[in-house]
């Protein structure tokens, strides 16, 4: 978990400070294998496979590194920003609009900032921002491993394990489906569909 408290975050000061992050990242990482140019950009183009807005991916690119998940806002797709990522082997993929579930990131998030501010009256901003900062290292120290899915997944999973069905809007259900007679208007409406 990297955090760091800022009074406000312009794209100047995120931008900068990510650059960092991946920087530091990056470097950690083992040397990525050799491939030839046309094996680097099909590992590429694989990863914009099925995107419904793709970016321009440059003539040369390097080898891919790391994938990074970000929000969908207009200021993760500067072209400024988009360029620095892909020119370090980073591809920047982007959460659907009203998909911020499906950034692990936003659930942390509100983690942090329950368990730093729980209990606390802060006096200043500072006071915040020290205080999420050292959650953040709190939680590097003995970090609690995430696994896609959740509580929903689950109960999505024992409901078909139970082979249960809804009825209607109701929490009722039944052990197997239930079949309507058709009603009158049903079959005036069959009757009137026309084959061909």
């Amino acid at each position: 978990m990297r955090v760091k408290g800022v009074a406000s975050a312009p794209n100047t000061i995120l931008h900068a400070w990510l650059e960092m992050e991946l920087t530091t990242i990056l470097a950690a990482l083992p040397e990525p294998p050799t491939q030839t140019d046309e094996e680097r950009r099909a590992t590429w183009e694989r990863w914009q496979d099925g995107l419904t807005v793709k970016f321009t991916l440059p003539e040369r690119l390097p080898p891919l590194r790391l994938l990074l998940v970000l929000d969908n806002l207009s200021g993760h797709k500067t072209p400024s920003l988009v360029l620095w990522l892909v020119d370090h082997g980073v591809m920047p993929l982007y959460t659907p609009l009203s998909g911020s579930w499906l950034n692990m990131a936003e659930s942390i998030q509100r983690i942090l900032v329950r368990r730093a501010l729980e209990g606390q009256t802060p006096d200043t901003p500072d006071d915040i921002m020290r205080w999420l900062e050292e959650t953040a290292r709190g939680w590097n120290a003995d970090p609690t491993p995430f696994a896609w899915g959740g509580k929903r997944q689950l109960r999505r999973e024992r409901s078909r394990q139970r082979h249960h069905h809804a009825l209607g809007g109701s929490g009722a259900y039944t052990r197997r489906p239930v079949h309507r007679r058709p009603t009158i208007l049903d079959k005036w409406r069959r009757s009137c569909q026309v084959t061909h």
